[in-house]
């Protein structure tokens, strides 16, 4: 897990970014590791909303984490993330993986 911020400096300014309405992707492209970071800022709503928010990035990137690419990856919540369902938002975490190129395609889809 990324937790440095020169870690997270890194990401941001050599990765690949994209974004949906409720979350932003940071990706780098690193051989043999797959490593995340979650952030959510004091925009999106209170400590419990926030940890909410992050709750749910890291139960997508498990979900999803078989079909990605190695590299180091920032999911950061945005304000919509909380209130919206669950699918929209796994809906919005593939389509920023898709862009960045980090989703690895499968036969599902």
């Amino acid at each position: 897990m990324l937790k440095l911020n020169s870690e997270f400096q890194r990401v941001y300014k050599r990765g690949k970014s994209a974004h949906s309405t409720s979350i932003a992707l940071f990706y780098l492209p690193v051989m043999g590791e797959k490593t995340v970071g979650y952030t959510a800022s004091k925009k999106v709503g209170n400590a419990v909303v926030r940890n909410h928010c992050k709750r749910r990035l890291r139960s997508l990137f498990a979900e999803l984490s078989d079909q990605l690419s190695d590299g180091w990856y920032v999911l950061v919540a945005k304000e919509p993330l909380h209130s919206n369902d669950f699918e929209t938002v796994r809906r919005d975490c593939k389509y920023v993986l898709k862009r960045t190129g980090a989703l690895i395609m499968s036969s599902e889809g």
